[in-house]
């Protein structure tokens, strides 16, 4: 047994038509942007779970994306068009503005006056504690403080408080209570 045999043609010579790659590659890309954007929540910073959900999603799409290729040129191939279709969803978002939401989602209100849109919060299962720690991370210790607080198409959530200096800026005893 030789050692340092090495089959080139085996690396580099395809197995596998390169068009089904890239016919792979694109099916399985575009299925799991569509999984992803409307059932996955988005957040800024990826937990266990996320992480987890992930490497399941590219283990299960393995197969379905790839067949059986071997060689370095269908796996790098198949690398190229998943970046390919990726760069392409941000530049359709970007020079297409109507197609931006279906992308993209749009910044959705969880705090509006000083008070908590709790659908909103439901629909992104985000916990009061959660919530609290995103707003002590902005020094604000009380809803009431914050004019609007957001979670931003990326996941990242950003707060704006009241400014205290301006009189209309305060909010009112009614725009505390939690909106429905």
């Amino acid at each position: 047994m030789d050692w340092f045999a090495v089959d080139w043609r085996a690396i580099f010579v395809p197995h596998i038509s390169l068009l089904e790659v890239v016919i792979r590659g694109t099916l399985v890309y575009v299925g799991l942007f569509l999984f992803l954007r409307f059932f996955r929540r988005e957040t800024g910073a990826l937990g266990i779970s996320d992480l987890l959900v992930v490497v399941l999603i590219a283990d299960a799409s393995q197969n379905a994306m790839a067949g059986d290729y071997g060689s370095i040129t269908e796996g790098a191939l198949l690398v190229f068009v998943i970046g390919c279709w990726d760069w392409l969803f941000d530049w359709v978002g970007f020079h297409f503005p109507r197609l931006r939401p279906f992308l993209r989602p749009p910044p959705l209100p969880l705090i509006v006056d000083g008070a908590l849109v709790k659908k909103n919060l439901r629909k992104e299962m985000i916990t009061m504690d959660e919530l609290m720690t995103q707003l002590r991370q902005q020094g604000l210790e009380h809803v009431a403080q914050v004019k609007r607080c957001c979670m931003e198409g990326d996941g990242t959530i950003t707060v704006i408080a009241v400014d205290p200096d301006k009189e209309d800026g305060r909010t009112s005893k009614t725009a505390r209570e939690t909106i429905a």
